[in-house]
């Protein structure tokens, strides 16, 4: 019989009986087990974890600080998200709209499927998902028609400062910076919609917005630019730094224990099968795109002009994959029919012709543009 809590009349509350106590759960028994390795590791050689948060400190520092709070890619971050905005109120996104919506039609897919693509050409895909899952419901999209819309949308840069940055390293490269960026950027919003149509999200249906949305801020220029300003230090400092801080704080562990240089050097060398440059590449994968083009620039006129163009292509997408299974996911699960599941199948599809499109780029398309 389970013993009564007494109160006393001073309002405290007596313990329960020692044998109705839980017993230790799981992480309990973790916890326990890391505070013994711990206390036994300071007794026997506390040099081991003085020297393990050095090598943490060692292998965040230099991207933080160096290229991103003092160097020229925070810098780059801040810039781009004014130019952007400055575009966008401008025009430049309704115009878009203008283009590519009836080419939807024409292909006899509901045009509401363009538009995340569309607004995210500046880069600004959380907005993207949370503006155009609400007007795809409106529009009666089906699901398949929702799928088709983010694997598109994922097929050009998740920030503007990579798609800046890229056409700088492009331009040291030598290529023909028009052919690319009309190919790469813009020619996926035509394409990709039209061969996932007739393959795997067969599901679509000819309808008309009954109303073309408005994209076009309606603010001052000077709110516009304090406003682009303001979010581009955020974007810098509440979004890519932390980002950037974790992934390599767990890059720093695994060098520590010996798994990230075979692990890395396997990645690498699979990236440079398919004419991608292997260390920006594997930025654009694991941290940020945006520091994936910053790094390509500074090597960009010594390399191969293919590697240049592939890496460009691949880093003007939906990663890192922490956007591509955390946050692409849980806007569009929020803001749309699709499920969280349903949108990282649909990023997939879209992140692997990504990687499609910038093989066949820099292996069969860079040849004619140098």
């Amino acid at each position: 019989m389970k013993p009564e809590t007494v109160v006393t009349q001073a309002g405290d509350v007596t313990s329960p009986d020692v044998s109705e106590r839980r017993g230790l759960e799981r992480i309990e028994v973790i916890g326990l087990g890391l505070l013994g390795i711990g206390l036994l590791t300071l007794l026997i050689s506390p040099g081991i974890l003085a020297n393990g948060f050095d090598i943490l400190i060692d292998s965040v520092q230099p991207v933080v600080v160096d290229v991103f709070l003092t160097g020229p890619v925070g810098i780059a971050v801040i810039i781009s998200v004014i130019l952007g905005r400055t575009f966008e109120r401008l025009g430049f996104t309704d115009a878009m709209m203008r283009v590519f919506v009836p080419m939807m039609r024409f292909l006899k897919i509901n045009p509401a499927v363009i538009i995340p693509s569309v607004y995210n050409i500046f880069g600004d895909i959380n907005a993207a998902g949370r503006i155009s899952g609400s007007i795809l419901r409106q529009a009666g999209a089906t699901r398949d028609e929702q799928k088709i819309a983010v694997a598109t949308m994922v097929q050009s840069q998740q920030s503007f400062s990579t798609f800046m940055l890229g056409v700088v390293a492009l331009t040291f490269s030598g290529v023909n910076v028009f052919a690319v960026v009309v190919i790469a950027v813009f020619m996926p919003l035509i394409l990709s919609p039209w061969i996932l149509s007739l393959t795997i999200f067969r599901n679509v249906k000819n309808k008309d917005l009954l109303k073309m949305p408005r994209f076009t801020p309606t603010d001052d220029f000077s709110t516009v630019l304090f406003k682009a300003a303001k979010e581009g230090v955020e974007l810098l400092l509440l979004v890519l730094i932390p980002a950037v801080a974790l992934v390599y704080f767990f890059i720093g562990i695994l060098d520590y224990t010996g798994i990230w240089q075979p692990f890395s050097g396997w990645l690498e060398a699979s990236l440079l099968s398919i004419n991608i440059e292997p260390a920006t590449g594997l930025l654009s994968i694991l941290v940020s795109p945006t520091l994936a083009m910053g790094e390509l620039q500074s090597m960009a006129q010594n390399i191969d002009p293919s590697l240049v163009v592939g890496s460009f292509v691949l880093a003007s997408s939906g990663l890192p994959l922490s956007a591509v299974f955390g946050q692409i996911p849980v806007v569009w699960a929020e803001n749309s029919d699709l499920t969280e599941k349903e949108t990282i199948a649909a990023v997939l599809v879209g992140i692997f012709m990504r990687f499609v499109t910038a093989f066949l780029m820099a292996v069969y398309l860079t040849p004619f543009i140098i």
